[in-house]
């Protein structure tokens, strides 16, 4: 049995787009991993950037644990970050670090989180048009209960 070359060149276009559908339509078996959530806690957080390196330790309280994990700000700076992008394990922000003179620093981070740490890289810009400097933070949860006489954050 022979195929006529029209049904061929039909046949040849349309398969793709039909398989296409039929596993679109499909429900998904596979589960998508849960990223876990940094959890509430004694926390010591590391900054580098622009050469300084600053260390420290800060009780989380479970209803600012969003505000420590999105606004990664430390004694030095205060930093907000119109750009957060969390899930699925990996964060990234872009946004603005000012300290207690007024001098603004652009910053950038990415990089993966889990319940107790979190590895971010990325840079830090002093001013516009100039390229941006390694940084980063890095912090590990010490404990799930704070010590007495803790800072909190």
């Amino acid at each position: 049995m022979t195929v006529p070359p029209r049904l061929t060149r039909l046949l040849a276009v349309a398969a793709p787009a039909l398989v296409g559908a039929m596993l679109l339509a499909a429900p998904s078996t596979a589960r998508q991993a849960q990223a876990p959530t940094p959890q509430p806690g004694y926390w010591e957080y590391t900054t580098t950037a622009v050469g300084i390196r600053d260390t420290e330790q800060k009780c989380v309280r479970a209803s600012e644990i969003n505000r420590f994990f999105g606004g990664l700000s430390t004694r030095r700076w205060q930093c907000t970050y119109p750009v957060r992008q969390v899930g699925g394990g990996n964060a990234r922000f872009e946004g603005v670090c000012t300290d207690r003179k007024g001098r603004r620093v652009n910053v950038r981070l990415v990089g993966p989180y889990e319940a107790e740490s979190f590895r971010f890289r990325g840079g830090a810009q002093l001013a516009r048009g100039t390229p941006y400097l390694p940084a980063s933070i890095n912090a590990r949860r010490i404990s799930a209960q704070c010590p007495a006489g803790a800072e909190y954050f």
